[in-house]
């Protein structure tokens, strides 16, 4: 007799419209190669918790911006720890499903990140620019981000924002995991094009650069996308780390790269399941 497949409940909002990125045409296709290995039910964000409990695990994918559903998405994760309910990626991340925050504090200690404050006393620590780069702690795909000049900078409201100096880079750059393991890269030759995206080759010390912020997020399990951007003089400096719902641009891989993901996907997911 054939031992029964894990469930999955897979939590996508299909109908979100995203600049630069269709959405539903890679969970549709994600959640198929998953379906060869466990049982698969799509569901939309808004109604994950009312169905979870009757799957051995929920994946978190392309949910959109929790912003616009915060209370209920607040609301499905205190009913998961309360439950015992296995959430991939689990939230427990350290970076961008608690907030920016965490900019905060890898500027602060010295990480190579864009230099960020969130304190109108520690303005001093920021480089001078032309402009500055205002960002909600909890923002997400550019919602409620502005652009201000210096002399504003004393009129924000701060301890909900953070203020970073606006870098003229080279170009932006992404690095995707799978538990702690790189799988491939993509970048933006284009700065205005943003999800116009090519393969990247990652260079000598890349590599090391995305992996250390993989390993200080801590999460033995889930997929993480670090962003970040190729200053003028050459350093590649943290834009964000994905860690709740990143991304994959897997349209845009090779055949091979694509098929080594789900792969790594399912073995990852095979083992938060307990084997």
């Amino acid at each position: 007799m054939t031992a029964a497949r894990p469930s999955i409940l897979y939590v996508t909002d299909l109908g979100y419209e995203a600049k630069g990125r269709r959405y539903c045409d890679e969970d549709i296709r994600l959640s198929g190669c998953l379906r060869e290995d466990f049982d698969i039910a799509l569901c939309h964000p808004l109604d994950a918790a009312r169905l979870m409990g009757s799957f051995d695990a929920v994946v978190v994918r392309n949910s959109g911006p929790v912003l616009h559903y915060q209370r209920e998405y607040d609301a499905f994760r205190a009913l998961a720890r309360q439950s015992g309910t296995r959430l991939y990626n689990p939230p427990t991340g350290r970076a961008d499903m608690a907030g920016k925050q965490y900019l905060v504090e890898l500027s602060a200690g010295g990480f190579p990140v864009i230099p960020t404050v969130d304190r109108g006393e520690d303005l001093g620590r920021l480089p001078r620019a032309d402009e500055y780069v205002v960002k909600p702690k909890l923002g997400a795909d550019s919602i409620g981000m502005e652009f201000v000049g210096r002399d504003r900078l004393g009129e924000l409201g701060y301890g909900d924002v953070l203020v970073q100096p606006r870098i003229q880079f080279r170009y932006e750059v992404s690095f995707y995991f799978v538990d702690r393991d790189f799988q491939y890269a993509l970048y933006a030759p284009r700065p205005e094009r943003r999800w116009e995206l090519e393969r990247y080759e990652p260079g000598p010390g890349d590599l090391e650069f995305a992996q250390r912020f993989v390993d200080w997020n801590t999460l033995d399990h889930g997929i993480q996308r670090v962003d970040a951007c190729r200053a003028p003089d050459g350093e590649l400096l943290l834009v964000e780390l994905e860690d709740l719902n990143p991304y994959l641009s897997l349209d845009l891989v090779a055949e091979g790269v694509r098929a080594a993901f789900v792969a790594r996907m399912k073995a990852s997911l095979r083992d938060f399941l307990g084997g």
